[in-house]
């Protein structure tokens, strides 16, 4: 897969984005995005400045066959499907309710093994999702800036499962036990910026975060009554921003 990376200047990161996308021929979610500098509008357009991202493909290319019902095109693919197989460890207790988690664990080693990770999948059920945690030598680096690596294989699986089964569940992928130090970390920025809005008096605007991250600021603050907490933005660059009630409650 190359590993060419782009830069893309454009009136707007959903226009880069959109131009990295046509000239890589691929989705959003197979690409690399780290936005270098938002636009700004200048004064009546003087001074005004574009978008600025870099791009490249991820590192990951998936094709897998799923169920025993779909042929296997190769005797390469069959030693991998095999070998991912051996690999998975369930941990107990090892009945699922749920077919998929076999299902989401072999796709799981199988891209593990395609990105030549020597790594171990465990899986577990909850009633809201299923949970894979990757654990081996190297684990570390899928988890990537912010978990974005983490995020993209998750974003796989998801499609790739509850696409090709009737039953839906969330799959949740993690490794080195990262969701929870995230989770730790976000409410402790929380903490600061509970902190912070009370004393100034002013709004406090966050960096873009994923919806699940958002979701964890949203609760840590909602009890508060002297705060607001909003989310602005579009998809990937929403961001939250969070508010004094008074200002909060202003129509705008």
């Amino acid at each position: 897969m190359s590993t060419k990376t782009i830069e893309i200047e454009e009136k707007s990161i959903d226009e880069a984005i959109e131009a990295a996308c046509r000239q890589f021929g691929v989705p959003r979610e197979k690409l690399n995005i780290e936005i270098i500098s938002e636009s700004t509008g200048g004064f009546l357009g003087v001074l005004s400045k574009k978008a600025k991202i870099r791009a490249s493909l991820l590192s990951i290319d998936v094709s897998f066959d799923l169920g025993d019902d779909i042929p296997v095109r190769s005797e390469a693919k069959l030693k991998i499907a095999t070998k991912a197989k051996s690999e998975i460890k369930e941990s107990a207790p090892a009945i699922f309710n749920s077919p998929l988690v076999p299902k989401a664990a072999e796709l799981l080693s199988g891209i593990l093994q395609r990105m030549s990770f020597d790594c171990q999948v465990t899986a577990r059920e909850t009633l809201e999702k299923i949970i894979l945690n990757i654990e081996g030598d190297g684990s570390g680096l899928l988890i990537g800036k912010r978990g974005q690596n983490l995020d993209a294989i998750q974003y796989i699986l998801n499609k790739a499962i509850n696409r090709a089964d009737n039953e839906r569940k969330m799959i949740m992928v993690d490794s080195e036990a990262y969701r929870k130090r995230r989770e730790e970390s976000l409410l402790s920025l929380a903490e600061k910026i509970r902190d912070k809005v009370k004393k100034t008096k002013k709004p406090v605007s966050l960096s873009h975060m994923n919806a699940h991250d958002r979701r964890i600021i949203h609760l840590a603050l909602q009890e508060d009554e002297a705060l607001t907490t909003k989310s602005r933005g579009e998809g990937e660059y929403r961001k939250i921003v969070i508010l004094p009630a008074r200002i909060g409650n202003k129509p705008e």
